[in-house]
């Protein structure tokens, strides 16, 4: 556990200061090789994690299978691994935080919206399960550094997109004041968004990069933290699907065909 607690400290420093770039794993040798090519921290990726168990994402997998891939990835790195925990699955803050340190996590993702009923949580129930989550950690001795996602700007989350921003302003206000760590309006992909949101919420904010935000922009607008989500595991499988292509157009369809029978 104390192993755990300094990692969770050093995860929750490297929030201030240089802009902390999250490339995302879903395995034990997807995390290593972001530890090697000198990443500070490992941070999974639900949508990943989950298709790999052969589950879609919206916590469809089992909650268990999701902690155990988690506590496999922490166990092969030396490094902070903050768990992408969807929306928690259901569980109550007490459980959620005690699976997340078994399971080696100093860090999690919750995020607002309601895979049950659909659409986005209530403000105010969201920020109370955080500042239980927050509770539970401190009543444990980790600071478990809590990023609370946004997703109003997420088409689900039927959201008007001229009301988006000052929704995630409101929302990312309430989740700071129930002791997240940092906020992360996931899908914000317009500079002048960020900036009003940097500017609207007190403490570090998590982004994502894209087309118009690279990192230099992203870090100039005061982002503190920036993750890739699964990304860099959908462009795997693109490369194998191309080099399967490329394959088989070298050893002609009859060749396949002979090889099958």
């Amino acid at each position: 556990m104390l192993e755990l607690k300094t990692h969770a400290e050093l995860l929750r420093s490297l929030h201030h200061g240089k802009l902390l770039v999250l490339p995302n794993a879903w395995d034990e040798a997807s995390a290593e090789l972001v530890v090697e090519a000198g990443f500070p921290v490992v941070a999974t990726s639900s949508v990943a994690v989950a298709d790999v168990l052969g589950h879609q994402d919206g916590e469809k997998a089992p909650w268990r299978e999701m902690f155990a891939a988690v506590a496999r990835i922490a166990r092969a790195v030396p490094v902070p691994v903050t768990m992408d925990a969807e929306a928690g699955y259901g569980l109550a803050p007490e459980q959620l935080v005690a699976e997340l340190l078994e399971a080696g996590a100093a860090g999690c993702n919750l995020e607002d919206t309601d895979h049950r009923a659909g659409g986005l949580r209530d403000v105010s129930a969201q920020a109370d399960r955080l500042a239980g989550v927050r509770a539970a950690a401190d009543a444990a001795g980790v600071p478990l550094v809590v990023n609370a996602r946004i997703d109003v700007f997420l088409p689900p989350s039927g959201i008007p997109e001229p009301g988006r921003t000052a929704e995630a302003i409101r929302r990312g206000q309430a989740y700071r004041e129930a002791g997240a760590d940092c906020v992360y309006p996931i899908g914000m992909s317009a500079a002048v968004d960020v900036r009003r949101l940097v500017e609207g919420v007190p403490g570090p904010v998590n982004a994502n990069a894209g087309p118009a935000l690279d990192l230099d922009t992203l870090a100039s607008l005061g982002v503190a933290r920036v993750s890739y989500g699964p990304r860099f595991y959908r462009g795997g499988l693109a490369a194998m699907r191309g080099a399967l292509e490329e394959l088989r157009r070298a050893a002609g369809p009859e060749s396949l065909r002979d090889s099958a029978l």
